[in-house]
């Protein structure tokens, strides 16, 4: 069984790249089992979405030190869930920031850079993919969570191939958007790709 934690914000598409995890699973044959949690605000809660998938699932929820793989929309986000990852698991995120509403109320800073720092520093295989070199070719910030799922392909963590991820993307993004979101997945795999 791979479990894979996506955690993000709202509004950032977590919750479509995780059934979009799921639907490729299923498609080769695979059990698959999701859950949600979704924070208070639509826009700009944390959104913490588990997937798991495999011969046989018992349960949708990923445990503490779980997750073989923490795919991440916003680098706080990733912090605040490295609980979920297993020793030696992989963390892949994207490092533009969404600060949070309590830093906003409160006047506080948010340095995303200090966190991507600690991540790198504290983990065996965290990566860090230029999302913003991949939406200025794609012309959309909208591509970040197929990006994400092409790295997530390549690192070969969910046992997921980018051909089986780009069939399930397919039934579930509309025809008009689908080529620019396929690109995105692709240079999310070519992007890990080079980073190796």
């Amino acid at each position: 069984m791979k479990s894979c934690l996506l955690c993000g914000v709202g509004g950032q598409g977590t919750v479509l790249a995780s059934r979009i995890i799921a639907a490729a699973a299923m498609g080769k044959g695979l059990f698959a089992r999701t859950a949600e949690t979704i924070g208070m605000a639509q826009r700009g809660g944390s959104v913490v979405s588990h997937v798991r998938v495999g011969a046989s699932v018992p349960s949708p929820l990923i445990p503490n030190g779980g997750a073989d793989v923490l795919l991440g929309f916003e680098p706080g986000e990733v912090l605040r869930n490295l609980r979920y990852l297993k020793e030696g698991g992989t963390v892949i995120t994207c490092p533009e920031t969404v600060a949070p509403v309590t830093a906003s109320l409160g006047g506080t800073a948010y340095d995303g850079g200090a966190i991507l720092a600690y991540l790198r520093e504290h983990l065996e295989k965290a990566a860090v993919l230029d999302t913003a070199a991949i939406v200025a070719v794609c012309g959309s910030p909208r591509v970040v969570n197929m990006a994400l799922l092409g790295a997530l392909a390549e690192s070969g963590e969910m046992g997921l191939t980018l051909s089986e991820i780009e069939t399930a993307m397919a039934k579930k993004i509309r025809p008009r958007f689908l080529d620019m979101n396929k690109k995105a997945l692709e240079l999310g795999a070519k992007t890990l790709s080079e980073k190796r």
